[in-house]
């Protein structure tokens, strides 16, 4: 595990680093091709220089984020922001569906937004008007 994702495990209470944990390792188990680093203050898995997936702790519990998640038409992830993320928050380790997460990350492989390139293409269409 990298020294920075240690160090912010080592930081949350014990429940929140039980899933943290068991996120990190279906995360770099299912992502093999993906390298993880902590991006804006969390852990986040990139492929090719964009974000696929990442976890954060929130007040209600710990957010697991897929930056093109609305795109796998999953009813469990919930929209989160203007683009195309979705999530789900965990408050127990017992909440965490294994086979759910697995079919998740196969997904974030196949379906991904290139949000690496998003302010390039807007400033050229911008330059274009």
């Amino acid at each position: 595990m990298l020294t920075e994702i240690r160090a912010y495990h080592d930081a949350l209470s014990e429940l929140d680093r039980q899933i943290c944990e068991c996120l990190y390792h279906e995360l770099c188990q299912g992502l093999p091709e993906a390298t993880p680093k902590v991006w804006h203050g969390h852990p986040v898995w990139f492929l090719d220089g964009n974000p696929i997936a990442g976890y954060s702790k929130l007040k209600s519990g710990i957010r697991l984020l897929f930056w093109s998640g609305q795109s796998f038409e999953e009813p469990t992830l919930k929209n989160e922001g203007n683009f195309k993320a979705a999530e789900v928050r965990y408050t127990a380790l017992e909440e965490v569906d294994l086979t759910a997460l697995r079919r998740w990350l196969a997904k974030s492989i196949e379906i991904q937004w290139d949000y690496k390139n998003i302010v390039k293409r807007k400033g050229v269409l911008e330059r274009l008007k």
